[in-house]
């Protein structure tokens, strides 16, 4: 696979080389003053450039013919020309300053630029609203650059995530609107509490790498930038209804009045997501809305947003045993013989489907959970150089998971044993509520200068959380004299993070521009009370971190350059981690990134390439051990040598007007050097513990790949497959051959069709037949290793999914 695409890139590359020739100007505003970093591109072409110190730019490369031009930059209205281009060409462009100011201003502090040194993809709202028919953004996303996706049900639908270059998603920072995303305590992002947010958002960036800095978490291998609604200056309606495969439905409204009186707009979105997954029983029943009102000037902005989801899941987060994907019906018994289930329990998976078998029956084990979001953004242009940020925001949380649980310990759970005439009843069946409620406010702040050679930002944040965990026995089949709704455990967290940071881009001359990013952050957060195993986990955990980051951008022509950065992340280990940490071991320790990156672009008339390589070198970076919690999440340890480094290839093709090749290809090799591994020896109570040396870091495939290819036979009619190729991955890091995912390559098709009615503005439909071959194959797995009678087994739960399946829709815009 990865040598194919290798090869394809290549000769593609040379194939569009063109004959040198040129389209130049000047772009100035209204007064005639040169602007600086304006950006100049053609329709339908990869070919572009960007204005220097003078105002002036110069595209190479073009072929005789009939163009469209185009020249934008913030602040100002986007002007648009058609050219006839023959030989060298002069076209000016003088640009009006908009009557209303411009949004993109409230997130440049956070995001990188076209120029800068770091690795990122822009996805517009289009991209992402050509496949929204109500899965999560993961999988909206699945074929960017590097990207890895997984869902629990099988479908994108319910609990979903991704990895970036082998990083999971408690590593990647998430913002919406400059705000951070991601929890406090565990670092995720549910995207099942946003159910079709993809709806709302306007843009959105990945970094790839340590990137910019940007507020809440660390970016500590990725980061997403978020925008959502954006100004809409006529009034809208779009109905978006779909129906496929699981028997999943979604209805999404959206409304918006245009701009009134030319200064306010308003926007709602109100959407339901249903479906009965791949898995069984995994079904999810998803409901969310999302308000935005704003009010805009000449010179200022504020904004102010509301949005909401609301869940409700089946558990399906253990996953299927390999002894039951294998049809290994000797393995499946001795789930039975080694106590890791009951009869009953080994019954209900030798008698399930080998795919789609789900450990959980009782019909009540769901996670219920429901997030609110407030949002008040504000944006000054305080003179023509200098513009300030400022956002204040609130988000509550609450939710429980109801479980069976099946013979437990009654004093795990405070509860006194039962007496029965002359018997002692120390066990009993319960169900329990894990509850989470949890408020997370605070404000984040930046001030933008730009003048000539030089854009600097200044910002930063402060962020409170306060968290609670609490358990409650809702029903027990011997209570005692416990009540209703008995509460065995409550623990809180409390978490400060507060940051500062400096970016200054400086360009030397036409060529050469310098980047420099210094942050601080600090961090404090208490945890008090007991947890779900009655284990006092109080502690008090403080961190400083200082981040640098350098690059410089080199443009040896109009249509290449090269760029260099070194960056410095650190990470503070989540609430599982401290909490679930090993009593007989060192406390888990803040992880430090360092990451190098080189890349090269080029631009051709129909073709673009890009290549970045990078290396990214870990001090105690926390992995995976293969084992989980009661609750899915993983448990870790740092270990002290470890490294990520790979090549990306990003490539962009229009061989023809209609056709339209987007290719990218990660090849990598992801390493822990010295790995000890530990395993539960239970005939003697001890851990088995083996140096292993140097292997392969876990869930880090050495190849991924990712195409889409367009064609528009029709107007109107556009016809794509969708391509998703994922090298194997082990699934700890012990480098075991018996332990991995195998590598999978999925590909979709699909179909859109639009028309334009006289009495609607549009009416699209669509088709996605997923899984086009049935591909069978897992994305995600967990593990646990014992030893037992002098011989070591495992415990493990792979996810499969779903394989030839179909969603079809169809959006009506008024």
């Amino acid at each position: 696979m990865k040598y194919w695409m290798i090869t394809l890139m290549v000769a593609f590359t040379y194939s569009y080389t063109h004959a040198q020739s040129g389209l130049w100007g000047l772009v100035t505003d209204s007064s005639g003053q040169a602007l600086i970093g304006a950006n100049v591109y053609l329709d339908n072409t990869f070919r572009g450039a960007i204005t220097d110190i003078k105002g002036m730019y110069l595209i190479k490369g073009i072929p005789d013919g009939k163009y469209i031009v185009n020249a934008s930059y913030i602040g100002f209205e986007t002007s648009s020309s058609e050219i006839e281009f023959s030989g060298d060409a002069r076209h000016d462009f003088q640009l009006s300053e908009t009557s209303v100011m411009a949004e993109e201003v409230m997130i440049v502090a956070t995001r990188a630029g076209r120029n800068s040194p770091v690795a990122h993809t822009n996805v517009s709202k289009e991209e992402i609203n050509e496949r929204n028919m109500g899965q999560d953004i993961p999988y909206l996303l699945n074929l960017t650059p590097s990207m890895v996706t997984s869902s629990d049900a099988g479908t994108g639908i319910g609990y979903t995530s991704f990895r970036i270059r082998g990083t999971d998603m408690n590593r990647i920072n998430v913002t919406v609107n400059g705000i951070p995303l991601n929890d406090s305590e565990s670092h995720g992002v549910w995207w099942i509490n946003m159910p079709d947010f993809a709806a709302s958002v306007d843009n959105l960036q990945i970094q790839r790498g340590v990137g910019t800095s940007t507020n809440g978490g660390a970016a500590f291998g990725a980061s997403m930038n978020i925008q959502t609604f954006t100004m809409n200056p006529d009034p809208y309606g779009e109905y978006n209804a779909a129906y496929g495969s699981f028997n999943t439905w979604k209805n999404s409204l959206s409304l918006g009045t245009g701009m009134i009186n030319n200064r306010f707009t308003l926007d709602a979105r109100l959407s339901v997501i249903k479906s009965d997954g791949y898995i069984d029983r995994a079904f999810s029943d998803l409901k969310s809305f999302f308000i935005s009102g704003a009010w805009y000037s000449e010179r200022s902005i504020l904004k102010l947003n509301v949005f909401s989801g609301k869940e409700q899941t089946y558990q399906s987060w253990w996953g299927v045993p390999s002894v039951r994907l294998k049809n290994d019906m000797e393995g499946m018994m001795r789930y039975e013989e080694h106590w890791l289930y009951t009869p009953e329990q080994t019954a209900h998976m030798i008698s399930s489907d080998s795919r789609t078998y789900n450990y959980y029956t009782y019909e009540n084990e769901t996670d219920n959970y429901q997030q609110d979001h407030y949002q008040a953004l504000y944006s000054r242009e305080l003179g023509r150089r200098l513009t300030f940020n400022g956002a204040l925001h609130y988000t509550n949380g609450r939710g429980y998971f109801e479980g069976y649980r099946n013979d437990e310990n009654l004093q795990d759970y405070k509860i006194s044993d039962v007496i029965s005439g002359s018997d002692t009843i120390s066990t009993s069946d319960l169900i329990t509520r894990k509850w989470l409620d949890n408020d997370f406010y605070g404000f984040t702040w930046s001030f933008n200068y730009k003048y000539k050679k030089i854009e600097a930002y200044l910002g930063g944040g402060w962020n409170k959380y306060d968290g609670g965990h609490y358990g409650e026995v809702i029903w027990a089949r011997f209570a005692g004299e416990s009540e209703i709704n008995h509460e065995w455990y409550r623990n809180t967290g409390k978490k400060r993070d507060w940051n500062t940071f400096l970016k200054l881009n400086y360009r030397v001359s036409g060529h050469l521009s310098l980047f420099g990013d210094l942050q601080y952050r600090s961090i404090e957060h208490y945890i008090k009370g007991i947890d779900d195993d009655l284990r006092d986990v109080s502690q008090l955990r403080v961190y400083q971190f200082v981040n640098p980051k350098l690059g410089a951008t080199y443009e040896i022509s109009s249509n290449q350059r090269v760029a260099a950065s070194i960056s410095v992340g650190n990470r503070e280990p989540n609430r599982t981690i401290l909490v679930d940490a090993d009593p007989a071991r060192p406390v888990p320790t803040y992880e430090t990134l360092i990451d190098y990156e080189l890349s090269y672009r080029l631009n051709l008339f129909r073709a673009i390439f890009d290549a970045n390589m990078y290396y990214m070198d870990y001090d105690n970076q926390l992995v995976l051990t293969g084992e989980i919690n009661d609750v899915g999440a993983a448990i870790m340890n740092n270990v002290k040598d470890s490294y990520r480094a790979g090549v990306e290839l990003v490539m962009g093709l229009y061989p023809i007007e209609k056709l339209r090749w987007d290719l990218n290809l990660t090849l990598s090799r992801n390493i822990v050097r010295n790995y000890t591994d530990y395993v539960d020896d239970w005939d003697t109570g001890e851990q088995i513990v083996t140096e292993l040396g140097e292997r392969k870091l876990s869930f880090s495939p050495a190849a991924v790949a990712g195409s889409k290819l367009s064609y528009e036979p029709l107007k109107g009619l556009n016809l794509a497959v969708l391509s998703k190729f994922v090298g194997r991955q082990y699934i700890d890091n012990t480098q075991d051959e018996t332990r991995l995912l195998d590598p999978y390559f999925v590909n979709d098709l699909q179909i859109q069709y639009r028309l334009n009615p006289g009495f609607m503005e549009e009416i699209t439909f669509n088709l996605l037949l997923n899984n086009i071959f049935n591909e069978i194959y897992e994305t995600n797995a967990w593990v646990y290793k014992y030893r037992l009678g002098g011989n070591e087994y495992k415990q493990d739960g792979y996810f499969p999914q779903a394989g030839f399946n179909f969603m079809a829709g169809v959006i009506l815009k008024f």
